[in-house]
């Protein structure tokens, strides 16, 4: 009798996961081997092997025919989510898939990981990527542009109490209030949905709280929406009345806001869309092996499954090799292992990978590349370990 033996499992450094199909006659292996199969996995013939997968880290990027794929990193301040998106997006390029980086971190270092000037609007950085770092002030003055464009093709409607003259005054007072930089970075979101210029979308977010305020953007915009929809069908019937004395009534009942709000909704409902599905929005939180980085991503993954947004993977930065012969690097590499296995113990659902920690800043093109190939194609690490911390 023939039966199918499955083992999985993953290897050391954690960048591949593999399974492993074995077809077997049952009367030709010993009992023992049965009940401990992967011990002898390595004795069995290669005729024996029906199947072998092996799913890479960068297995779980999923990418969408005529459909931009969105990747956020983020993570606690100071874990390394610039380089890890960085390195994420330089990858991408590499193989061909058309790339923006933003950056929705009101400090920028985008600028300063990749070593070339990143401004305030997209532009290719080398081929297949094209990086931005969001600036609201700049935002705020492409929205006063169009209005002020607006207001010279249609003058009638600049005054009154929903006119352009008004949505002017409250955009100079928006361009620096708490949430101008998730604001714009949610309009950036919101264009690139809509034009499918790229096929992937990757944001190097800000530290934990920014994101999360990021990441409920529509759900706030769509409560406002919301509201304002109802606050102007509850006027209606008061502003006909109020028309003949008050002229100003009419921007009120202007169908055309009507439709505008409409419009907003109907935007908004499409980015609540793509943000929960897992097939085109994806989340990778970056962390390091010490506690306090560890439970702020843990409270931040129960938070995002609250806005339905998929937590894919946890990138866990700076891992420490057992390497050097000094007893303080033998006690901090002692002390991550514990951290690694809390990691373990905390994201049970998330495919987990680490990253060593170097000698040298990773930043510039090339070192952020290694990186990449370390993370997404699970190269040998015996060379970078040589690279890595030694003291």
């Amino acid at each position: 009798m023939k039966i199918n033996i499955v083992t999985k499992g993953k290897f050391k450094d954690n960048s591949y996961i593999y399974q492993i199909v074995v077809e077997i006659e049952v009367e030709k292996i010993p009992s023992k081997w049965a009940i401990s199969i992967g011990k002898y996995l390595s004795l069995l013939k290669v005729s024996l092997f029906k199947e072998v997968i092996y799913l890479a880290f960068r297995d779980y990027f999923k990418f969408n025919k005529d459909k931009t794929t969105f990747i956020f990193v983020g993570g606690k301040g100071g874990v390394g989510k610039t380089s890890v998106s960085s390195a994420t997006a330089l990858w991408l390029a590499e193989q061909g898939k058309k790339t923006l980086i933003v950056s929705t971190d009101p400090a920028h270092s985008l600028s300063d990981s990749l070593e070339v000037p990143i401004g305030s609007y997209p532009r290719e950085i080398k081929t297949n990527l094209f990086a931005v770092e969001i600036d609201p002030d700049v935002a705020m003055e492409q929205k006063q542009a169009q209005l002020e464009a607006q207001k010279a093709a249609n003058p009638d409607d600049a005054g009154g109490l929903l006119g352009m003259d008004f949505l002017s005054d409250q955009l100079d007072m928006a361009s620096s209030s708490p949430g101008a930089d998730e604001a714009a970075a949610f309009e950036l979101f919101m264009g690139v949905m809509n034009s499918e210029e790229y096929d992937v979308v990757v944001f190097d977010t800000a530290p934990t709280g920014h994101t999360l305020r990021l990441l409920s953007f529509p759900e706030v915009m769509d409560s406002w929406v919301g509201k304002m929809m109802m606050l102007k069908a509850k006027l209606g019937t008061a502003t006909n009345a109020l028309k003949k004395i008050m002229p100003f009534m009419d921007a009120v009942d202007d169908p055309q806001t009507s439709e505008d709000l409409k419009r907003t909704k109907e935007q908004i409902d499409k980015a609540k869309e793509v943000l929960s599905d897992p097939d085109r929005t994806t989340f990778k939180m970056v962390v390091i092996p010490e506690e306090m980085s560890i439970y702020e991503s843990e409270r931040a993954l129960e938070a995002l499954g609250k806005y339905d947004i998929t937590v894919d993977s946890v990138i866990v930065n700076q891992v420490m090799p057992d390497i050097c012969d000094c007893d303080f690097c033998h006690s901090r590499h002692k002390l991550q292992q514990k951290r690694l296995a809390l990691i373990d113990q905390k994201f049970p659902d998330q495919h987990i990978a680490e990253v060593p920690l170097f000698k040298d800043e990773v930043k510039g093109q090339e070192k952020l590349l290694n990186l990449a190939h370390i993370l997404y194609d699970g190269e040998d690490n015996d060379e970078v370990v040589q690279e890595a911390i030694q003291l």
